[in-house]
């Protein structure tokens, strides 16, 4: 069992849990290849995906994971409920606590909206990304991704580069391959990076080249187009042009390095169309291992016992 019954962020989790979650998830990856995927181990289960924004893959792969260990899911969608109508979000919570529920996944824009929450209900919660705060099951399965292919998440030199300031996919990033033994460097506009980024224990790079520079793994975060409209950088083309990755820019990683994106990916400007579907893209597989890490954390947080 994990040693919390929440999985909120990975900043102050234990190095021993992550380790537990990775394990757990490599051997559920098994299923996912079985013709019938299904095993009873969460049999009798209930799961709320609570999700107040818009989500494909994080929502998808919860509902898949709860499903594959037979458990019951119910998808919330705020634009479909009460919420409309002004209930906040401890009445919901509260409202769906009283029919059964064992584990709660909540997405939402407020940062502190799953800690808040976990205060209110007496199931697991499971964070799914909060305002700017932490995702948690992305580096996960971004970790659970990388050390597939090397084999250790120590001693690797991992950049991620873009939207740093807004991006709760790079915070849990940051703390759990430190935490895992890596050197991480960060990259962006100066607009877009938190002037106190050194203290999660990232290194500031001046350029996208420096921290791409004989690294192990490459992240780029989806640049959030909603910020242009706040002038946060002066044009998609230029961001484009000193912040986005190509192959020229790729080449200064190692040979084997592995190019990463939580998605989805705004082709043409974080990365090219020709990185995107190479040899060295492992995007797709970060999809595969997202399935399986929330089949670990599901299963350790309200099953593990049994």
């Amino acid at each position: 069992m994990l040693s919390e019954k929440h999985l909120l962020g990975l900043e102050h989790i234990k190095k021993s849990d992550i380790e537990l979650i990775l394990d757990t998830a490599d051997s559920f990856k098994e299923i996912l290849d079985r013709d019938v995927k299904k095993v009873p181990t969460l049999r009798g289960k209930s799961i709320v995906n609570l999700f107040y924004e818009p989500s494909t893959r994080t929502r998808t792969s919860f509902e898949l994971a709860g499903k594959y260990l037979s458990a019951d899911t119910i998808n919330f969608t705020s634009s479909a409920s009460s919420v409309q109508k002004g209930e906040t979000l401890k009445d919901t919570a509260k409202t769906l606590e009283m029919m059964g529920i064992d584990a709660v996944v909540i997405r939402h824009s407020s940062s502190g909206a799953a800690n808040y929450l976990c205060n209110h209900v007496k199931a697991s919660v499971i964070n799914a990304g909060d305002g700017t705060h932490e995702h948690p099951t992305q580096a996960l399965l971004d970790m659970l991704t990388v050390r597939e292919r090397k084999g250790t998440l120590s001693g690797l030199k991992v950049a991620i580069f873009g939207d740093i300031l807004h991006s709760r996919v790079a915070r849990s990033n940051i703390f759990g391959f430190t935490k895992m033994g890596s050197d991480v460097y960060v990259a962006g506009p100066s607009t877009l990076m938190p002037v106190d980024i050194e203290k999660t224990g990232a290194k500031l790079a001046a350029t996208v080249e420096e921290a791409v520079e004989n690294a192990d793994v490459v992240i780029a975060l989806r640049i959030q187009l909603e910020r242009q409209k706040k002038g946060l950088f002066p044009t998609v083309r230029e961001y484009c042009k000193f912040f986005g990755l190509n192959k020229e820019k790729l080449d200064l990683a190692k040979k084997d390095a592995l190019l990463l994106h939580p998605g989805p990916v705004n082709r043409g400007i974080e990365l090219t169309s020709e990185i995107i579907d190479g040899s060295q893209s492992v995007i797709n597989e970060q999809v595969k291992s997202g399935v399986a890490v929330r089949m670990a954390v599901l299963y350790h947080l309200i099953g593990g016992s049994r």
